[in-house]
């Protein structure tokens, strides 16, 4: 699994029940709304300012997931996405990458397709057994509770990037 993590250059992100605990909440206006985890985020943006880049591909539409991509840093943003292998062909084209080169963390039967095209395969906590399966890394976090920070510092240590962000708050 280590020599896997030192060539990844793109992490691909599934959202819900990866990014967020899988709830989708609707009000009685219809405006949805979805939790995401800081330390995710964090990571992610840490991740981003050393050079691995991110996408997400999602099989909803949600306007909620467009302002979390947006915050993040996340220009390549896929909703409403049914062959997620497809999109990844197109990412890898787009930036030049192999297989080799892509993570991918997702945690239902949709994802196994674009986990196939990854080379590091990620999955929450509670990630499918059809995922666990063919995953290489297992967070011990549930999706939306940190599963996502633990997979991107998981590749950062072993591509010794995570110190550069621990140096940054030593005192």
């Amino acid at each position: 699994m280590e020599e896997k993590a030192k060539k990844i250059k793109m992490i691909i992100l599934d959202v819900d029940g990866t990014l967020t605990d899988g709830s989708i909440n609707i009000d009685n206006n219809g405006i949805e709304s979805k939790s995401f985890n800081v330390k995710d985020g964090f990571a992610i943006v840490s991740a981003k300012k050393l050079g691995i880049n991110f996408a997400i591909i999602t099989g909803r539409n949600s306007k909620v997931v467009e302002k979390r991509a947006e915050e993040l840093g996340i220009t390549d943003i896929y909703q409403g996405i049914e062959n997620k292998a497809e999109k990844i062909e197109e990412i890898k084209l787009k930036y030049n990458l192999k297989k080799e080169n892509i993570a991918y963390i997702g945690d239902d039967i949709n994802d196994l397709p674009g986990l196939m095209k990854a080379e590091l395969k990620g999955t929450p906590y509670d990630g499918v057994q059809e995922v666990k399966k063919i995953a290489d890394f297992i967070s011990t976090s549930k999706g939306g509770e940190g599963a996502v920070r633990e997979f991107v510092e998981y590749i950062l240590r072993v591509q010794k990037l995570w110190g550069k962000i621990i140096s940054k708050y030593n005192f």
